[in-house]
Parts: structure tokens; sequence; C-alpha cells
């Protein structure tokens, strides 16, 4: 059970790095702009991480983890930023492949705009809850950011990808957040979120994991574009 949250992170990444040879997508050509991607937004998370590790708005229990530290994070938390952005680009590429029409396209401006309208209210509104207002606020920023500076025409296929993570992030981050388990391996302080859980995950966390895989994706794209001479 020590090792239930490295273990995660390997069943996780397991299949997508298999099929990441697969000569259909051929997803290994593509690490050099990925893995720079998770190096830049991991650093990011990795900070945040440890800022509300420290203030107690989350934190990890050590039934479910290994007993490796770097300053004060599991070594399954670090691992995280990394196996996580992996598979949900991966999925990312995986659907262009299989789906070459864009066809959340031509609603991409309308849902970014309605996410935006709809987090900056709550985001404003629960200031005094941490992990909410700085989830949903962080999200709005850049999301504006897209709208506003980037224009990028790929947000339709990040929201139809978006749609099949749901999927795996409601495994993964059930079992993290304590379903089909005894206990929780990441527990959260309802004093600083909104108090509604899908099964056992927090709501806040479906914006957080959008965030976390949209900044990915964006320095991804941009490096990819640059050398494909876009």
């Amino acid at each position: 059970m020590h090792y239930l949250y490295l273990l995660i992170n390997l069943l996780s990444i397991l299949v997508p790095f298999i099929k990441s040879f697969d000569p259909r997508v051929d997803f290994y050509k593509k690490w050099k702009y990925l893995f720079p991607a998770i190096a830049i937004v991991g650093t990011f998370f990795i900070v945040w991480d440890i800022i509300f590790t420290h203030w107690g708005v989350w934190g990890f229990n050590d039934r479910y983890l290994s007993g490796i530290h770097i300053v004060n994070l599991p070594l399954g938390e670090w691992l995280f930023f990394v196996v996580i952005p992996y598979c949900c680009i991966f999925v990312y590429e995986v659907l262009k492949y299989y789906i070459p029409q864009d066809i959340l396209g031509k609603h991409a401006r309308s849902i970014t705009i309605v996410l935006i309208v709809g987090l900056s209210l709550v985001g404003v509104f629960t200031a005094w809850r941490w992990y909410t207002s700085l989830t949903f606020l962080f999200t709005v920023a850049f999301l504006l950011y897209h709208l506003l500076v980037l224009k990028v025409d790929y947000l339709g296929r990040f929201y139809l990808a978006m749609i099949v993570w749901l999927i795996p992030f409601f495994i993964v981050n059930g079992i993290l957040t304590g379903s089909f388990i005894d206990e929780q391996v990441v527990w959260y302080n309802n004093a600083e979120n909104l108090s509604l859980r899908m099964f056992t995950i927090p709501v806040e966390d479906t914006f957080y994991g959008m965030l976390l895989i949209l900044m990915n994706t964006t320095i991804y794209e941009h490096l990819k574009q640059r050398d494909e001479g876009f």
C-alpha cells in the first residue's frame, strides 16, 4: 500500500507509453515538443502544490506513499505532473488521427466564453476559498489569453480530448480521493473548496486538470508549429 501512488502513475502511463511507438501516430517523435512543455508547466504547478500543501489546503496520506519526498511533496505527486500531461497529450494526438475533422472547432469560441463567464462568477464570489478561487481565476486568465491574444485553432480539438479524458480522470482521481480504497491518497481541506464532490472528487479538480493540460497543450502546440514553420 505504501507504493499505491507510484503504482497509479505507472499504470496510467503504461499503455500510452507503449502505444507511443505505434507508426500510425508516432507520438515518440513529438517528445521534443512534449517534454519541454511538461517541464515548464510542471514547475508552475509544483510551486503551487508546495504552497498549498504548506498552507494545508490539501495533503497526502502516508499510508499510500513510498516515503520519498522532494521538498514537502511525495515522489508520486512529482510524477503526477509528468504522467498525466503525457497521457492527455497522447490522447489529444490519437484523436486527431482517428477523428480528422475538428467537430467542435466551430463551437470552441462559445465554449470558451461560457467557461470564462461561469468560472469568473464562481471564482470572484468564493475569494475566501483558496482552491476554488485560484483554480477558477487562473483558468479564466489562461482562457482569456487564448481568446484575446493567441486566437489558436486547436481549442475545439482540446475540448474534444477533454471529454475523452474525463473517463480515466474519474478512475485515477477517484482512487486518489478515496474511491475504491479505504482512505484518501490526497485529502482536501473543505474550508478551502466548494465541498462539492463528484463521487469523491472535488469539482475544482476538473478545472485544475483542465488548466494543467491546456497549458501543456499550448506550449506543446507552439513548439510543434514553430518547428514546422507555421
